[in-house]
């Protein structure tokens, strides 16, 4: 599988990373303005080395947003949910399997630290998850998150190109 993005896309999604984007990556989810919201990225990068995560959340407004309910606790709360809640924690199990079988059909990794996320029974990110949840529901903890902070409801785009 070839992932592959526009000039335009990758000026909108630098501009929200605030950075050069690395490695090979394509759009997985736009906004109800048509932009980049989620990348999904290569596994590993231009030198051989891993990339982080999958799914990356590029809508600056939901990144605000998860990182501030990061700071909130919620980490340690849905951490806990996932031991006391019958189901949440094979469904979010499932979710990473299917997390893993789309980045091993880009190339097999062999995960040598934590798993994708924190794994079942820990909540590691809400961006990672939120994003898998935007790019290929279901994704439990990314939904939660995103019943949590709403949906952006921008009325122009969060970075527009100038034309030249």
């Amino acid at each position: 599988m070839v992932l592959a993005h526009s000039p335009d896309d990758r000026g909108i999604v630098e501009a929200q990373l605030g950075r050069p984007t690395r490695g090979a990556w394509a759009v997985a989810r736009r906004c109800h303005l048509g932009v980049p919201m989620v990348i999904e990225n290569a596994p590993r990068l231009e030198d051989g080395s891993p990339f982080p995560t999958l799914y990356w959340l590029t809508c600056p407004i939901l990144v605000k947003r998860m990182s501030h309910l990061e700071a909130a606790g919620e980490l340690a709360s849905l951490t806990q949910r996932l031991s006391t809640e019958p189901g949440l924690q094979e469904r979010l199990a499932r979710a990473l399997e299917r997390y893993r079988a789309r980045r091993d059909s880009h190339e097999v990794i062999i995960e040598s630290g934590g798993p994708p996320g924190g794994g079942p029974e820990r909540v590691k990110c809400l961006h990672s998850h939120t994003a898998q949840e935007l790019a290929s529901p279901p994704n439990p903890i990314g939904s939660f998150a995103l019943a949590e902070v709403g949906w952006p409801d921008c009325v122009r785009p969060c970075v527009e190109l100038e034309k030249k």
